[in-house]
């Protein structure tokens, strides 16, 4: 009984005694560093689509995920889908984590669809020489509203988008008369013009500026709590969009849609008008599967795309008839297919009018792709003035040797690589030069030819 009492008293002096150096061991050491925070960027350059939009989302979530102190995002965009829009402004609104969007470099613009975006945030700022507004909805072909789809659609459309501004500036106390008057009146001001008009909060000519001059300031997040910037000696991580964000961001431009329109459809005529030749084939099958990808996220024309097969099919006419009559009408039909080849009014869509398809890109692709046409036609018409050099009739003319006596009656001539057998009305010694004079199914008449 004694021993088991001593071996309880020696545990407990042990146990004491790793307490106690634990307990120094943490007193004496220095406390850790807190872990520096950080700010993750991303970026919006171009149409809000659904890859830019997936993107910008998706950046809300990693910044939530890793910890992220705010999410900077700078801004540079003419507008776009108004769905992909809203998706932008519920992952701002939602976020756990600051948003801070700078409308930067000098130049850039939040134009038209980007306004929503730079009021969701909770912080923004606009380089010196920027610009923000001109919200109100238009067709992309520039046309108003009220003169496409009439005047009860044109009212529907604006209010719809005039409570949907005012009500992100109203949650972010930023000045919802002018958010309305965005969409009524296409009112736009540059950056310092914003700031008296409490759009944005500051004029910052870089993303380090803007970064410290928000440091300290206290914002509300989603769940109700109230943040304090800490972003002075923040680092700075760069949030990367995924491959497949970047493909449907990249394709979504008209411009590049109308190009591999016409390169599949010219890549498919060629295949079909010569079976066999592969590449053709391949090209425009790869092309088109881009083209479709590309319009999925553009409103396109199905009779604009059939405008410009039957105006590629008119120029390989061309080819050969060699009217002229076949081309330029063919060269109509693809401008004309690209005048209709995105959607003049689509009521999800808000952007500036110079996003369209071009008369700088239309012009130069038809004008080049008909003369293209015209050269080949017209090397091909030359091409047929010239003696026939292929099958039978090219034989006639050619120069070859006797391979041994050639009579009336038959003999053997090396032509053109082979061996033939050949008649002559003249008897030919053996190694002399003959010429083809006529071709009967496998048998050539020659004559001697003239030294």
């Amino acid at each position: 009984m004694r021993d088991h009492v001593d071996r309880m008293s020696w545990r407990r002096h042990v146990l004491w005694g790793w307490l106690l150096a634990f307990l120094f061991v943490g007193l004496a050491a220095p406390a850790a560093p807190a872990s520096p925070s950080f700010v993750a960027r991303c970026e919006l350059e171009g149409v809000v689509d659904a890859g830019s939009g997936a993107y910008l989302t998706d950046c809300v979530k990693r910044a939530e995920d890793g910890g992220a102190s705010a999410l900077l995002v700078r801004l540079d965009t003419p507008g776009g889908s108004l769905d992909a829009t809203r998706t932008v402004v519920r992952a701002f609104l939602g976020s756990r984590v600051p948003v801070l969007v700078w409308v930067g470099p000098s130049g850039s613009r939040a134009g038209s669809a980007g306004v929503f975006i730079a009021l969701a945030s909770n912080v923004s700022a606009m380089a010196p020489g920027t610009n923000i507004g001109a919200a109100h909805p238009v067709g992309l072909g520039g046309e108003d509203v009220e003169q496409v789809g009439g005047e009860e659609l044109a009212r529907k459309v604006e209010n719809d988008t005039v409570a949907f501004a005012e009500g992100i500036a109203r949650q972010r106390g930023r000045n919802p008369e002018w958010a309305a008057a965005a969409v009524r009146d296409s009112a736009s001001v540059p950056a310092d013009r914003a700031v008296e008009l409490r759009v944005v909060e500051l004029v910052a000519p870089t993303e380090a500026d803007f970064l410290s001059a928000v440091d300290g300031r206290r914002v509300e997040v989603a769940n109700g709590d109230t943040v304090t910037l800490a972003t002075r000696e923040a680092r700075v991580v760069s949030l990367e969009p995924g491959l497949s964000q970047r493909v449907v961001h990249a394709l979504a431009q008209p411009s590049l849609i109308y190009l591999l329109f016409l390169v599949a459809a010219l890549g498919l005529v060629v295949e079909l008008s010569h079976p066999g030749a592969v590449a053709p084939g391949l090209i425009g099958c790869v092309a088109l599967v881009l083209a479709l990808m590309a319009s999925a996220t553009l409103p396109v024309r199905s009779g604009a795309l059939v405008l410009m097969l039957v105006g590629v099919g008119l120029i390989l006419a061309e080819l050969f008839v060699t009217s002229g009559l076949l081309g330029a009408a063919g060269v109509g039909l693809l401008i004309l297919g690209g005048v209709f080849l995105v959607d003049r009014f689509e009521p999800g869509w808000f952007v500036e009018p110079s996003f369209r398809l071009s008369w700088g890109v239309m012009l130069p692709t038809a004008l080049v792709f008909a003369g293209t046409a015209a050269f080949i036609a017209y090397r091909s018409a030359q091409t047929r003035k010239l003696p026939q050099r292929g099958g039978d009739a090219g034989l006639v003319g050619e120069a070859g040797t006797a391979l041994g006596l050639v009579t009336p009656s038959g003999g053997e001539v090396f032509v053109h690589g082979e061996r033939w057998r050949a008649v002559s009305f003249t008897p030919i010694r053996e190694g002399a030069r003959v010429v083809v004079r006529a071709v009967e199914g496998l048998t050539l008449t020659v004559a001697e030819s003239m030294p």
